[in-house]
């Protein structure tokens, strides 16, 4: 049985027939498990099994490869070895694994520095300079009738792929990357957070918008370069669309100034609220002169 066949192989257990004929993909199996099967046998302890494995999986049918490394249930293992040898320089396979909303964040972030130093590679070279959407001179330049340079800027970045997107998010200028972080694909946000461009008024930006994600805000308040940054940190604790959880541990970053304002502000949970009314107490207590007793 083909079943009994693929668990031998995934074991290791199938004898070298067997692992001959799945290296050629020749198994009766789906292609995605065919494609699962193969990079299992790249690392078999037959030399001439692995090359055939890999020569099999190079020349494999494009849009099964793409059906499969943009499937949710692809096994990471299938993941982690299209992101290593087969995607490098495939931007269809590329955008495959960044579809997949089951891209382990190691993957994507190894997906991410690869783009990034192409693009740097590229820009240091003129004749392969990749085409990066021009600066904008006003948001607000607009006249009746006429659609404003900010609007054509968003009708460009929403006709990019995934991959492309992602190579702006890291290169582009701070108007792109202004529309990339409310990107619906969470792999091209956190992608702009990635950008060696970005700015700490950026970050401040990101950190108190109501428009961005809540994995844009929790991405910004596990990263410590950014919470360093006491803007930053203000911001997220005062934005209502910030979790509490990320919240609450911030609130020692507050000097008494603004943790008395955040007491005030009806838009945060009321958990929060109540926490910087009993620091700002402990804290009065605390500072109160102790009066010692008469003997």
């Amino acid at each position: 049985m083909p079943e009994r066949m693929v668990d031998a192989i995934r074991e290791g257990k199938a004898p070298e027939v067997i692992r001959r004929k799945a290296a050629e993909g020749g198994l009766p199996i789906p292609a995605g498990e065919a494609i699962e099967i193969l990079t299992v046998l790249t690392r078999d302890k037959d030399e001439a099994i692995r090359k055939k494995a890999l020569d099999t999986l190079y020349n494999w049918d494009r849009q099964q490869l793409q059906q499969t490394l943009a499937n949710p249930a692809t096994p990471p293992g299938v993941l982690d070895f299209a992101t290593a040898y087969l995607a490098p320089g495939r931007e269809d396979l590329l955008e495959a694994l960044i579809n997949n909303p089951n891209l382990p964040d190691d993957l994507h972030d190894e997906i991410t520095s690869n783009l990034l130093r192409a693009a740097q590679q590229a820009t240091a070279s003129p004749s392969h300079a990749p085409e990066l959407p021009p600066p904008v001179e006003s948001a607000a330049a607009e006249t009746e009738g006429q659609p404003s340079d900010k609007e054509t800027l968003i009708q460009r970045v929403n006709r990019m792929s995934a991959v492309e997107k992602i190579k702006q998010a890291l290169t582009g200028n701070q108007d792109v990357r202004m529309i990339l972080i409310r990107d619906s694909n969470k792999l091209v946000s956190r992608a702009v957070l990635q950008s060696p461009k970005l700015s700490d008024s950026e970050v401040e930006g990101y950190a108190s918008a109501k428009n961005v994600s809540e994995e844009v805000l929790r991405l910004i308040a596990g990263n410590r370069a950014f919470r360093k940054t006491y803007s930053v940190v203000k911001a997220l604790i005062n934005n209502p669309r910030s979790p509490i959880d990320i919240t609450m541990p911030l609130l020692t970053r507050l000097n008494d100034r603004d943790m008395k304002t955040l007491t005030q502000n009806r838009n945060v949970a009321e958990a929060l609220r109540s926490m910087a009314v009993k620091m700002i107490k402990a804290k009065e207590e605390a500072s109160k002169p102790k009066v010692t007793g008469k003997h």
